[in-house]
């Protein structure tokens, strides 16, 4: 009874926040596009300072105690190098040399949004020393801070993609559907040319015409535009069909004898009410378009060194030997898969709050 005096927002808001797995995985994505947007001052590096004295080093142990089992403020030893008779990479404690993690230091200069200098880092050690959470690259380059800079480019692209794919896929959708007749007719055969191809080679063909001269910003354009210009067809043919049904509603007849105009009466009228669809859709679409620059990048289409992205992280793991004596290259694609599953979660989720079928309790 107390729902009786609720919104629809707010009854799918509490069906929502009732599914502890989705809130979870909301808290997930939170936490992963926050340590991207302050990726500058939560990394210990610039994603290109490098140190190829610790090539491929392993993850740091940060101590608490001493040698002789004493409490201390955390810190970390230096490493000393050597090649074992496979020639492989052998790093070793140097108990000689101790660094402190301190807090809030100062390390590699960034300029956060562009504007004022800064070089305040959350954590950090010495000069002399290196710390590295999660390993080291070939490179030496600390694979913790490249991870965080890379969300900024897997993270976004997801959804500037789907932003701009689904504007187009909506106007399309509304219009054909809004229109029928030759309209209805002529762009539905486009939509369906675009989905005769398969969604792969058409983005590999799509990223062979983009010069090879472009730098890494223009590179992020075109996966952006690319990856929006192939992604649109499908939800345009589903948004006719919905729009074909509600030309006839009362509401629209109203409108158009109230002299609104047709691109009026199709942008405020008739598309809000694909909203809930378009929702849900928006939250399952955007793991593809992650997964499409992942793959990209890791053929060496996409994002190039130094600038990362969590498939150009994964490129260095293309080899069996760099697997075996580099275990933690392969924890980018961990948080590929985590990202990609909490917006699957987050999309059924939402798609059961939002289905007017389902009764809301």
């Amino acid at each position: 009874m107390k729902d009786y005096h609720k919104s629809e927002f707010q009854i799918a808001l509490g069906s929502f926040l009732r599914n502890r797995a989705a809130v979870v995985c909301l808290w997930v994505l939170g936490l992963l596009y926050a340590g991207a947007i302050f990726a500058d001052f939560l990394a210990p590096y610039s994603y290109q300072n490098e140190d190829r004295d610790y090539s491929y080093c392993e993850p740091t142990r940060v101590h608490v105690r001493d040698e002789e089992g004493r409490w201390q403020r955390p810190f970390v030893y230096g490493m000393t190098v050597s090649f074992d008779q496979y020639h492989k990479r052998v790093y070793q404690e140097d108990r000689a040399r101790k660094y402190p993690v301190e807090f809030f230091v100062q390390g590699d200069e960034y300029r956060p949004l562009g504007l004022l200098s800064s070089k305040l880092r959350l954590f950090g050690v010495a000069p002399e020393g290196r710390i590295h959470v999660l390993g080291a690259d070939s490179r030496g380059r600390d694979l913790f801070s490249r991870i965080l800079y890379g969300g900024r480019i897997s993270l976004s692209i997801g959804l500037l993609g789907v932003a701009i794919s689904f504007s187009i896929g909506l106007l399309v959708g509304g219009i054909a559907g809004y229109y029928g007749g030759r309209v209805d007719n002529i762009l539905m055969r486009v939509c369906e040319m675009f989905m005769m191809v398969p969604g792969f080679y058409l983005l590999l063909a799509l990223r062979s015409v983009v010069p090879a001269n472009f730098n890494s910003m223009q590179v992020y354009i075109s996966i952006v535009v690319i990856l929006s210009f192939i992604g649109w067809a499908g939800l345009a043919r589903i948004i006719r069909g919905m729009c074909l049904s509600l030309r006839e509603r009362e509401f629209v007849l109203a409108a158009k004898s109230m002299g609104v105009s047709d691109l009026g009466i199709i942008v405020k009228h008739v598309l809000p009410h694909t909203i809930s669809y378009s929702i849900i859709a928006v939250m399952l679409s955007i793991p593809g378009y992650i997964l499409a620059e992942s793959a990209l990048s890791l053929i060496g289409l996409g994002i190039q060194d130094p600038y990362a992205s969590w498939g150009n992280l994964l490129s260095e793991a293309m080899g069996i030997l760099q697997i075996q004596f580099a275990p933690w290259i392969l924890i980018p694609g961990l948080f590929i898969l985590v990202t990609v599953m909490c917006f699957n979660v987050i999309g059924d989720c939402l798609r059961d709050v939002l289905d007017p079928k389902i009764k809301k309790l």
